[in-house]
């Protein structure tokens, strides 16, 4: 079946795209709608940015370079073009821009237009924290951020009820030489799985796609698992969540932001809201990176993750789940299914931490997730789990004991972190040296201390 998507409120069909080519270079060479931009193809500069909506949900604003072609199917689409018609006023977005000097060059100024065109559809309050939300996956450099934030300002909350129409989607798509593969089941997902064991399966893309938006080579054969229902739910009874393994960084945000908020605080800097409306949980456990941001939370929390494959359903604690450098304890029929976390005790107190070069989204040079259980004063049980120390997220065992029967103070606190300082033989890279990286991990636990026992003291940087 073709892809079929409405773009800019016309109804579209494509037979013969490569199932490789990017939303991006779909718009700007197949359509020749120039408007949206190329500027980093990684999703951290907005300039590509576009809104998609399925006929029951929101508009979201997505970064079409990490998009792939057939993604749109059965989406309603829309680039800076469509906004209002070339005969008709600008869009009352497009005029705030205007009438608040909010461009300079312009190659921006289209991805600004589209994400607060994404705003405005929210109904959201517009204060400086939503507005700094709703642009941090745009960047400029030249006009300066004052005048589109005032742009956002004068635009207040005017949501508009979009419904589009409702398309039909594929569950298969070819070019006659790549195959995209989109199941609805799970039991399909698991049998196209086995049937075609070398496939990249795909979720959200937000690091998959730079496969097609940067290296430019192709993928053969994809597997999506995007439309899958039973991976998409998410569920909560009285001991766990559970989260399917494609549900997006936006819609598990509000639920960690219930059961673990430092969790969630970590999740709105990994990534733009653009990236979060893409980008999945899932997908960032099964990359396997060493300094992927969420697997050393979900270790220090205890997490599970719930594996299918052509045997049936098996379980394996988030500890046990990264093998090696990107590796997994996946076999090759299995896929990710779902990841339960437990829901944290009264006594747990929790803190994940994230060191990078900057604030909101880069590529972290470590973080920390860490758990401990306190009664009268001393540590009864101890969680400590880092990202980019080793070649995969891996607990720190000698920490932990160091931790564990000891009062939960300052000097306990600085004891662990010079144990956990030495236990991990971190790499050089460009992001940090070895030396570096000990020295931080071994300081988080200080910072860990600190957060939860002075309530007074910032220990974030915004908060300065």
């Amino acid at each position: 079946m073709p892809v079929r998507f409405q773009l800019n409120g016309v109804l579209i069909e494509e037979n013969d795209v490569s199932p490789s080519m990017t939303v991006l270079d779909y718009l700007r060479e197949n359509r020749l709608l120039k408007g949206t931009k190329e500027g980093c193809a990684e999703g951290d500069c907005g300039a590509c940015s576009i809104t998609i909506q399925s006929a029951l949900g929101r508009v979201k604003t997505v970064n079409s370079c990490l998009m792939l072609v057939p993604q749109l199917d059965g989406m309603s689409v829309l680039t800076v073009e469509g906004l209002s018609a070339p005969d008709a006023p600008p869009h009352p977005v497009q005029q705030a821009i205007v009438d608040n000097h909010a461009a300079q060059c312009g190659f921006c100024t289209p991805g600004f237009v589209m994400a607060l065109y994404a705003f405005t559809q929210t109904g959201e309050t517009v204060t400086p924290d939503s507005i700094h939300e709703a642009i941090a996956g745009n960047l400029c450099r030249c006009t300066g951020y004052r005048p589109i934030v005032d742009a956002a300002v004068s635009l207040g909350s005017k949501a508009e009820k979009v419904i589009p129409p409702a398309i039909e989607q594929s569950e298969y798509y070819t070019d006659g030489n790549e195959d995209f593969f989109a199941p609805r089941s799970l039991g399909d997902l698991v049998a196209l799985k086995s049937q075609h064991p070398e496939a990249f399966v795909l979720a959200g893309g937000t690091d998959l796609a730079m496969r097609a938006s940067k290296d430019r080579q192709p993928f053969g054969q994809v597997i999506s698992t995007a439309n899958v229902t039973e991976l998409n739910q998410i569920e909560r009874d009285e001991v766990s969540v559970t989260f399917g393994a494609a549900v997006n960084y936006t819609r598990a945000l509000p639920v960690l932001e219930d059961i673990a908020p430092s969790f969630a605080q970590l999740v709105r800097r990994l990534g733009s809201r653009q990236i979060r409306n893409l980008g999945t949980i899932g997908g960032n456990i099964c990359n396997a990176s060493p300094i992927g941001d969420t697997p050393p939370c979900l270790i220090a929390l205890d997490a599970t993750m719930i594996v299918h494959g052509t045997g049936g359903r098996r379980e394996i604690p988030a500890d046990a789940f990264f093998t090696d450098y990107r590796k997994t304890a996946l076999e090759p029929d299995e896929i990710l299914e779902a990841i339960r976390v437990p829901l944290p005790s009264p006594e747990l107190v929790f803190r994940a931490y994230k060191v990078s070069k900057r604030f909101d989204q880069d590529i972290s040079a470590v973080v920390g997730g860490f758990a401990v259980k306190i009664e009268n004063g001393i540590v009864i049980s101890a969680r400590v789990s880092l990202g980019g120390m080793a070649a995969r997220p891996a607990r720190a065992p000698t920490c932990e004991a160091a931790l564990i029967g000891q009062p939960w103070t300052l000097d306990t606190a600085i004891a662990a972190g010079t144990v956990l300082a030495e236990e991990f033989t971190p790499l050089t890279d460009f992001r940090a040296s070895q030396g570096y990286r000990a020295r931080v991990a071994g300081n988080l636990l200080q910072r860990f201390y600190l957060d939860t026992t002075q309530q007074d003291m910032p220990v974030e940087v915004m908060a300065l």
